[in-house]
């Protein structure tokens, strides 16, 4: 028996090393959610993922968790974060400020199959509440590339019409779209 340990030889050593994002940009989408644009301090974003990934966000001598990247990888200007304030993390996070900064490590998890299983078939999305964030990166990373899918369903519900994360997103882009059905339910 080795004394190696072999349980990260998988990882990419960057995902493991925290990077520091600068907040651009938050949206209130609902009572308890915003939506969080971040930056690498010198423009773009700070890492290439897929849709489905997520990344541990830290707030020093607070704490960290794993949040979903709700901004599609074909994006390629910031990376954004829809967080429901439920926690000490969460309540420090929705406290903060255009122009602060925090550090982020990912991208972790295995990403939705976009570029294989998924293309060409007709698709469907159901989500409730704020599980719209995880699968949001794989609805815009579909809509960019529409000429690789069918078609595509969503079904989307909340509690009450505002408690609907990116609503103004939903009829404004998502709606308008050739070959998106859209059913939201209350």
């Amino acid at each position: 028996m080795s004394d190696t340990c072999h349980c990260h030889d998988n990882y990419v050593k960057d995902v493991l090393i925290p990077q520091v994002g600068v907040i651009t940009d938050i949206r209130e989408e609902t009572p308890d959610v915003k939506t969080f644009r971040v930056n690498a301090p010198e423009g773009g974003k700070l890492f290439e993922h897929m849709p489905g990934q997520c990344a541990m966000l830290c707030a020093p001598g607070v704490s960290e968790g794993m949040f979903s990247i709700t901004s599609s990888p074909t994006n390629k200007e910031y990376q954004e974060f829809s967080i429901k304030k439920c926690g000490c993390l969460t309540t420090w996070l929705h406290a903060m400020d255009v122009g602060q900064q925090i550090t982020i490590r990912g991208p972790y998890g295995k990403h939705f199959p976009v570029e294989d299983e998924f293309k060409g078939k007709d698709l469907m999305v159901v989500a409730g509440g704020v599980g719209l964030a995880p699968v949001r990166s794989v609805i815009n990373y579909v809509r960019a590339k529409r000429q690789d899918y069918g078609k595509v369903m969503i079904v989307y519900g909340s509690r009450s019409k505002e408690d609907l994360l990116d609503y103004n997103e939903i009829l404004s882009e998502w709606m308008q779209d050739d070959g998106v059905e859209v059913y939201l339910t209350i």
